[in-house]
């Protein structure tokens, strides 16, 4: 019997992480499992030969999408390519749905098994694609607890079996050595992990800092990009620190960051945060007119009301951005507000070991019974 094959696709730095942590858990329960894939550095760290890094593949925007259009189609075909030449029996897809979905079409249409792991957000936009993953995919993993209602509504079988940062706060703090070195209270800048939103958001936030000299400013720095893009934005008395997140949070009082994952590790690492988000107006004059939530933050679409200040596109600027931090700062009521829907958070996660739980679920489901 030859060992099992796994082809898996992530697109951004947040798939790269929870793809990181399952193929770990999938590898303790099959050690022999071959796994190749399109992903980042986590990925690699776990020894997976990846053929396309998400540094080449992630486009914010619809603006951004239709610019780089001809780089996209050329993806699909590489992408199908590497599948073909690998054979795999399963393809995982992570989050990255734009692309992901094409490629479980023809996937499903070549015989492979198909495994969505992390649900597309459907209940925020696009919603007709929900005919592509009744058609396509074979078994679908959500990691939001809302998800899986609004998936059986429209009779979508769905496991949900937790969220996986929890794992991967828990596995930092766990083997940590020593904490961040600070001389004050540190004000934590998470501006995102694509080139095109760090240049829009990172100047309004390092902007607003400046109104808070008894911080000590640190910036979280994507390691997809180069340490020459940040230093370009010419900041006095503020920190660039690459690949650092966790250990920057660790240490903050409070935080801007930008809307997306990096809205719940802020959360689960209990620090007070202003949202703030900002795309091309092309891309955001679309997204008004198609995306269906209330709130833009995790930890708000969580709790299903406004915990945490969310500044927007026209509101994102470094005088709105100022005027909410100092609610943070001088209002402990607001601060304590904050920590406590931290608290209520925490609890809708579904506990540790959902990377565990899931690679189970995964290998008793389909990878046992390949041959």
């Amino acid at each position: 019997m030859s060992d099992k094959k796994i082809f898996i696709i992530c697109g951004e730095a947040s798939g790269d992480l929870h793809a990181a942590n399952l193929v770990r858990s999938l590898k303790a329960i099959s050690p022999n499992l071959q796994v190749r894939g399109w992903g980042g550095d986590r990925l690699i760290a776990e020894n997976i030969q990846v053929l396309k890094h998400i540094r080449e593949l992630s486009f914010m925007g619809f603006l951004e999408v239709l610019l780089n259009i001809v780089t996209i189609l050329k993806n699909f075909r590489t992408c199908k390519a590497h599948i073909s030449s690998f054979n795999p029996e399963v393809l995982i897809l992570v989050d990255f749905p734009g692309f992901n979905l094409r490629m479980a079409e023809w996937a499903k249409k070549k015989g492979i098994k198909v495994i969505y792991y992390i649900s597309p957000q459907l209940w925020a936009w696009k919603q007709g694609r929900i005919k592509k993953i009744q058609a396509y995919v074979d078994e679908l993993y959500c990691i939001l607890p809302f998800e899986k209602a609004f998936y059986e509504k429209f009779n979508v079988s769905v496991k949900y079996y937790g969220h996986p940062l929890l794992d991967e706060i828990l596995n930092f703090k766990t083997l940590r050595k020593e904490p961040l070195l600070h001389e004050k209270p540190v004000l934590a800048l998470l501006p995102g992990s694509r080139m095109q939103e760090v240049k829009r958001k990172l100047p309004i936030m390092l902007e607003a800092a400046k109104s808070f000299p008894e911080y000590e400013v640190i910036v979280a720095c994507s390691s997809q990009i180069p340490e020459a893009f940040y230093h370009s934005f010419n900041a006095s008395n503020v920190r660039f620190l690459f690949g650092k997140t966790y250990d920057i949070l660790n240490v903050a009082s409070i935080a801007y960051v930008t809307s997306g994952t990096a809205t719940l590790e802020t959360a689960l690492f209990n620090v007070p945060q202003v949202v703030c988000y900002k795309s091309s107006g092309l891309s955001f004059w679309i997204a008004k007119r198609v995306v269906k939530i209330n709130y833009i933050s995790l930890v708000n679409l969580m709790l299903d009301r406004k915990l945490v200040e969310e500044l927007i596109q026209g509101d994102c600027t470094s005088e709105k951005l100022v005027s909410s931090m100092k609610k943070l700062v001088v209002n402990s009521e607001t601060r304590n507000q904050i920590i406590a829907g931290y608290g209520e958070l925490l609890n809708l996660l579904g506990g540790e070991g959902a990377s565990d739980r899931i690679a189970e679920s995964m290998h008793e489901t389909f990878l046992k019974e390949i041959k």
